[in-house]
């Protein structure tokens, strides 16, 4: 772990990165393909490989070559979390929860499949995450029982006490005024948790020391709001056309980071974050350029 090499081209690092995970993301679905209807085939296709930011498995491969990690097949464990996410935000588009029409520039899944169809196709998603997290897992060369380990961690941030139990609050939340910890507290899980999962996965099959592990925790979460506080400001500025979806929180009464601070208050925050995320680094010796950038990213992007 060497000191940071500044100014870093994060875009040329996401262009060399992202196609090996589209790959291995390609390579999950056409197992999936083989394994379902043809009518779930399609649609988990359509939810899964529409063109996205893939962050959390960039992430999830930045923190594994940040721990020392050097196996090149580290993006065949990474897509799990693709997988887990594509499924969060096909069943989010349902008109039970948000009842979007649009998601990355087209019609939800939903729209174009059904709520039936997309149901069934986002659950298809959660067994061949845990499956592609194993598989994956042992093909970078973990032990069994580092393996199980990642798939505990993978299915934790996922479930009623990570994203899905953000999800309930989110929900819940709807025709109320959140404070400021409030709203902190649901986005560390319905964002936070598999953003955080992403990198303490990469670290784990890493080898990585406690001290390491506990500085990517710190900064998952702070990553997390700060990722949550940019989608709430690009709500507010932003145009359907730009983000690719239409802006819905303010629609369905929610309580946003900007509702909260303003908009001057909420980019203040997300810095604030960045900053929290930077100094977790810097106290375990983590001088990752990919990291620092991908930090600064997340409120610098356009979608």
């Amino acid at each position: 772990m060497t000191g940071i090499a500044e100014p870093f081209d994060l875009g040329a690092y996401l262009r060399a990165e992202t196609p090996r995970i589209e790959e291995a993301l390609n390579a999950a679905v056409s197992e999936a393909s083989d394994l379902v209807p043809v009518e779930l085939e399609r649609a988990i296709d359509h939810g899964v490989l529409s063109e996205g930011k893939r962050l959390r498995p960039v992430l999830c491969v930045a923190a594994y070559s940040a721990c020392g990690g050097q196996s090149p097949r580290i993006p065949e464990l990474a897509v799990s979390l693709e997988l887990i996410h594509a499924y969060s935000l096909m069943h989010d588009d349902l008109p039970c929860m948000d009842d979007a029409e649009l998601r990355r520039g087209r019609p939800t899944t939903n729209r174009v499949y059904g709520d039936e169809v997309t149901v069934r196709a986002g659950a298809a998603l959660i067994p061949l995450a845990a499956l592609r997290a194993w598989r994956g897992a042992r093909a970078v060369g973990v032990s069994e029982l580092t393996a199980r380990a990642i798939v505990e961690e993978l299915c934790r941030a996922a479930g009623a006490g990570g994203m899905v139990g953000g999800q309930v609050l989110d929900l819940r939340a709807e025709g109320s005024v959140l404070d400021g910890a409030a709203l902190d507290h649901l986005h560390r899980l319905k964002t936070g948790a598999l953003l955080t999962a992403s990198l303490r996965i990469g670290a784990l099959a890493a080898g990585a020391s406690r001290a390491a592990l506990e500085a990517l925790d710190s900064y998952g979460r702070a990553v997390g709001l700060a990722f949550q506080i940019a989608d709430d400001i690009l709500d507010a500025t932003a145009t359907a056309t730009s983000l690719g979806k239409n802006p819905s929180d303010a629609d369905r009464d929610k309580t946003t980071y900007v509702g909260v601070h303003g908009l001057g208050g909420a980019v203040d925050c997300a810095q604030k974050e960045v900053a929290r995320a930077r100094a977790a680094l810097h106290c375990a010796d983590v001088g990752d350029p990919v990291l620092h950038a991908l930090a600064q990213y997340v409120v610098e992007r356009r979608r």
